[in-house]
């Protein structure tokens, strides 16, 4: 008696499908995780986006209140005053400086979870916050040292730019400081897209791979190759849309808190009903604000998943490697393996470029038939008529006439 097959239910299909991903689908799909997990990636990139600007308010605006009212004891004018004046303004524009890296390190402790969150709903596995955060935690640090690297490397960049500028308008003239000034600019603008694509996939290579910043770095650049116009086109059109939705949310309300504050206070004293107005409008932005903000960066950081995913798919057969996690995990397999670190065994494969093609395998080509066998030689038949032979002994018999 033959063992029977075991059935083996089909895969659970994750917010992609397992192959090299278009353009379309990256885009498609960069909506995909804030669905699958909608109360751990929203929650929680609300939740910060919410504590950072408290943060960065209450912040500058308590440390501007305490250095700028000293300047109600002093007479304007005086050399004291000036001093107070330019010490506050600087107090004031470090203490925002600081606030807002602060606020950053925040976003990039949101873009870590989505990282993790999203390997995970690729294979179709949901995880809650906690789970995710004791994941992500022990790559945190080396995450936030990349982005104030980054930073720090663009603080340096245009300081020195700047500080060149200046001193060619001292040493030259002040029109070529301008002219240097709008060409500068305007090469910024294809240098900072080029970059921020070629580095755009260094936080995965960091959370999923483990890598340090040096070889995320360089993870990041040789990934992005061959896939440069697709990312950079992904991360253009997203930050388009939410830029565009944004606008269009705060231009109406500023219009409504104008027109509230004329209806109010048609004489445009201060009064009591105005300034109700003015601030139910203003946190009425401001929370609309940061709900697109928290939005955008979930889908932003999704879209940077899913092309690292692309790209390695391509380069390295990791969609071979999630399809065998995927069935044994469904089988029951254990333990599991991590499909997204290095692995030593697996040859690195050519890069495919441009859309994937899927066809089923070509048939094979139909064998040639067997050679018939050779017939055996008819029996003669006796009734079959012979013509004579002229002169042969061999004539019919029956061909004669009497």
């Amino acid at each position: 008696m033959s063992a029977q097959p075991t059935w083996t239910p089909a895969p659970r299909a994750g917010i992609i499908p397992l192959h090299p991903l278009g353009f379309g689908t990256i885009l498609g799909r960069s909506f995909a995780a804030l669905r699958h997990n909608p109360a751990v990636l929203f929650g929680f990139a609300l939740g910060v986006q919410a504590i950072a600007f408290i943060i960065l308010i209450v912040g500058v605006g308590g440390i501007g209140w305490l250095t700028f009212s000293r300047l109600d004891t002093l007479r304007e004018g005086t050399e004291e005053f000036d001093a107070v004046l330019a010490g506050s303004t600087l107090i004031t524009g470090l203490a925002a400086f600081v606030l807002g890296l602060l606020a950053t390190a925040l976003q990039v402790i949101v873009q870590a979870v989505v990282v993790g969150e999203v390997s995970h709903a690729v294979v179709a596995e949901k995880l809650r916050l906690s789970v995710l955060w004791r994941q992500v935690r022990p790559s945190l640090g080396r995450l936030i040292g990349y982005s104030a690297l980054l930073l720090l490397a663009i603080g340096l960049l245009v300081a020195a730019v700047t500080a060149a500028i200046i001193a060619i308008g001292v040493a030259v003239h002040p029109a070529i400081a301008i002219v240097l000034t709008v060409l500068v600019i305007l090469g910024a603008i294809p240098l900072s897209l080029w970059l921020s694509t070629k580095l755009l996939l260094v936080p995965s290579a960091l959370i999923l791979e483990g890598a340090t910043i040096r070889g995320a770095i360089a993870r990041s650049w040789v990934l992005v190759r061959g896939r440069f116009w697709t990312a950079l086109g992904v991360i253009v059109i997203i930050s388009l849309l939410f830029g565009a939705v944004a606008q269009f949310v705060s231009l109406p309300l500023s219009l409504l808190s104008t027109a509230l504050t004329t209806i109010v206070s048609p004489t445009g004293e201060p009064t009591a009903g105005a300034i109700v107005a003015v601030v139910v409008t203003v946190v009425l932005t401001y929370v609309l604000t940061l709900t697109i903000q928290a939005v955008g960066l979930v889908v932003q950081s999704t879209a940077s998943v899913l092309i690292y995913i692309d790209c390695r798919m391509r380069r390295e057969g990791l969609d071979i490697e999630l399809l065998r996690y995927v069935e044994r995990r469904d089988a029951g397999g254990s333990p599991l393996p991590d499909p997204w670190g290095p692995h030593a065994d697996r040859p690195p494969m050519p890069p495919v470029w441009g859309p994937p093609v899927y066809a089923p395998p070509p048939y094979p080509a139909p064998s040639p038939p067997p050679p018939a066998p050779p017939s055996p030689a008819a029996p003669p038949d006796a009734r079959t008529w012979a013509p004579p032979t002229a002169g042969g002994s061999d004539a019919d018999p029956q061909s004669t006439r009497p």
